[in-house]
Formats: structure tokens, sequence, C-alpha cells
């Protein structure tokens, strides 16, 4: 079936044979946003990825609660821009028809804030949030063939206090001159995208910094902008739908990321152009970019000397990078990217891939309307 035909036959099984029953079996007729979540969750479908409880626990003790209406929960958490778990404990609390539509039955039915905390933790321990975006690029992009890729990052506020930097240790002097003879030099440390273009995605994504720190970029109006977090760094197709999302620490260069971002959605769809702004211009990442079969469009970085502007057919392309601004944008005013109040890189990376899995869903809904 093709991409358009399953979000179309998705939609209208939604409106004709749910909807009307939700509507028989809940307290009161849903609202426009309840339906808009009903919709969300049908197509992330975030517990088939839940085990229904965990096979094997300790006694003594409780055994675990059904994790799949938690992680539902956890869904609408995002949709409905709840900043804490205490506000989405609450929000199911007052509202039965959220509540069932989660999966839970009466408010008494309802776990404590210590068990959405809990599981929450054991979901980022899991990368509950990849797991389910990657499901979900498979499920509609796999056998699509994507024109481009526009590849962005943005900055994540963090609550946490930025790690110290480690003092570099200072480099001996090498002797100038060749080396006499049987002496033994050691040889020059590659440099980061050096050692990216043999490595897999997974092996470089592995090597790069997750702590919460001090970060600072210049934004679209030319002002330097400072901040303590992350950076959420995201390829996102023609028309608006995440393909590939990364957190790394703040300090880290877009660059640095380019080439296992590369490599990780070409994993994933079959795509064109790699469309990047001046972050990106460095000879390694047009390199690998090509070895994969895309054609790179970057905006140049005179580095202090004139540049050459793009040729026309290239800046007519390269328009079409706006889309990925677009989706940093709803990322951060319509699903939590811009108030993270969880700390750690695990859990700071779910419940923003917890807003990417919303924002691919929600983006799919528009498409079918």
């Amino acid at each position: 079936m093709k991409f358009t035909e399953k979000i179309s036959w998705l939609m209208g099984r939604v409106q004709r044979s749910l909807f009307p029953h939700l509507n028989e079996c809940l307290p009161a007729p849903l609202t426009e946003q309840e339906k808009r979540l009903v919709s969300i969750l049908e197509i992330v479908q975030v517990e088939r990825h839940v085990p229904r409880t965990v096979a094997r626990y300790r006694y003594p003790g409780r055994k675990p609660l059904d994790r799949q209406a938690l992680a539902r929960a956890f869904v609408a958490k995002a949709l409905y821009r709840h900043p804490t778990t205490i506000d989405l404990h609450r929000a199911l609390q007052s509202a039965a028809n959220l509540r069932r539509i989660c999966g839970f039955g009466g408010s008494d039915a309802l776990p404590s804030e210590a068990t959405f905390s809990r599981a929450f933790a054991a979901f980022a321990a899991g990368s509950l949030g990849n797991v389910v975006h990657d499901a979900l690029v498979a499920e509609y992009l796999l056998h699509e063939l994507v024109g481009h890729i526009s590849r962005d990052s943005t900055a994540i506020v963090g609550r946490e206090k930025p790690a110290k930097k480690a003092a570099k240790e200072p480099k001996p002097r090498r002797k100038r001159g060749r080396p006499a003879k049987g002496e033994q030099r050691e040889s020059a440390t590659l440099k980061r995208m050096d050692s990216q273009v043999h490595q897999t995605a997974e092996e470089a994504i592995g090597e790069l910094p997750i702590v919460c720190d001090r970060g600072s970029k210049q934004n679209a109006k030319g002002y330097k902008t400072s901040w303590n977090g992350y950076k959420l760094h995201l390829d996102t197709n023609d028309i608006g739908l995440p393909i590939s999302a990364l957190v790394t620490s703040a300090s880290l260069h877009d660059s640095q990321v380019a080439i296992p971002l590369i490599k990780l959605t070409s994993k994933k769809v079959t795509y064109l152009y790699d469309l990047m702004d001046a972050a990106y211009d460095a000879q390694r990442i047009e390199e690998t970019s090509r070895k994969f079969g895309h054609v790179p469009i970057t905006d140049r970085n005179g580095r202090g000397k004139e540049v050459v502007p793009m040729a026309p057919h290239e800046a007519e392309r390269y328009k079409i990078r706006s889309c990925a601004e677009r989706a940093n944008s709803r990322l951060k005013e319509d699903f939590g990217a811009s108030n993270v109040m969880v700390k750690g890189h695990s859990k700071v990376t779910l419940h923003l891939m917890l807003g990417v899995v919303v924002l691919f869903a929600d983006q799919l809904l528009r498409l079918a309307g």
C-alpha cells in the first residue's frame, strides 16, 4: 500500500469505526483534542513496543503494573504539553475520557506518581522513544523515495548544572626535523570526522559527548545565544516528517554529528539530496554524502574569505531546508521540547523523542486532512 493510501485508510477506519465506538463507551463525547489524541495513539501504536508486564521480578514486592497504559499516557503528555509527571497525573485524575483513552479504569485504579516516574525511567533506559520512532519510519517510509533530507540542530535548555570541563593535558613538544634512526614517534591523533568515515553509525554515535554542558550558537538574526543543556540534531524530509534524531551535549558542533546522521538516515530511507547550512561545510561530510549516493547542497562557510554563491538550481532546492526549522519550531512550541523538566541524557532523550514521535504522527494527520 502506498504512503498516501495507507494514511487515508487508517484515518477512515479511525473516523468510521473507532470514534463512534468510543463515544458509546466513554462518559462524555470526544472533544476535538481527544479525537486528535486517539488518532495519534492509533498511528504511534506505542503499546506494541512495551511488554504488558515484566516477566521476571523479585519477591517480595508488588508485581509491575501494566506499562502499556503508562506509555500511552506519556504520549498524551507530549501532545497536551504537560511539563511534569505530576501535571500529567492530575490531568488523568480529573479527566475520565483521557484516563480511559490511555487505558486506565477509574481514578482509584490510577497508579501513583512514583509509579509513573519509575515507568518513565524504565522506558528511558530501554530507549522506548527511539524504538517507536524507528518503527514509524519503517512503517510509512521504508519503501518510499525521499527527495531531500534537511539537517539542522536546535538548543535544548536543561535543568542540570553543566558538567565541568576536564583540564586538557599539555601536549609534549615534538622535536623538529626527521626522527633519528630507531626513534619511534607517536602518530598524530585522528580527528573525530576522520574516524567517523570508517565507523558504523552506531560506533560513531557511541563516541559523541552526551553530558549536560554549556553551548552557544548564532541564531537566524546573527546574534550569539548561550544555554546550559543539550542539543537536538534532526533529519527531516520534504513534508516535515522527522527521520533521524540524536541528542548530544550542547557544546558539540553540528558538523560532528553530520556523518553519523547521514549513515543512520541512509539505513532507514532512500533519499537523494542532503541539505545543510554553513555549519556542515566540511570536505569529509560532502565525501560521505556522495559515498552513500546522495547529492550534498551546503551553504558555504567563507571562513573570512569571499563565498562563491550557489548555482540557481541548488539555491532553489536549498529553500526546501526551511522544513527542518519548522520541525524544530513545532517541537518546541507544540510538543514540549522547550520545557524539559527531567534530568539525565536518557530521560531527556525520551522526553524529546516522545515529542518527535507525536510530531511525526501529527504531520501524517495534516496530510490526511
